[in-house]
């Protein structure tokens, strides 16, 4: 392909292949975590749950204790602990 108005055809057909590539790969995992979560819930965990610990451990030790400060402040002004 050649240059059309400053672009680089072949460059712009290479990302927009690895990107296709990369989206398909995204896909294909997506659907093994599904079903990684569904033997989960099979073997009786809660996938909920589940969830919102890999949530929680991707997070920075400081960024999740401050988060569980704010929501015990909230929940104890709620009355619910």
């Amino acid at each position: 392909m050649a240059d059309t108005g400053g672009v680089a055809g072949e460059r712009l057909k290479s990302f927009i292949e690895r990107i296709e590539r990369l989206e398909e790969e995204k896909a294909a995992l997506t659907e093994d975590i599904r079903e990684v979560y569904s033997e989960a819930k099979g073997s009786g965990f809660d996938v909920k749950i589940m969830r919102q610990i890999i949530r929680l451990r991707k997070m920075d030790t400081s960024d999740r204790q401050e988060q569980e400060a704010i929501l015990d402040t909230y929940m104890s002004a709620l009355g619910m602990r």
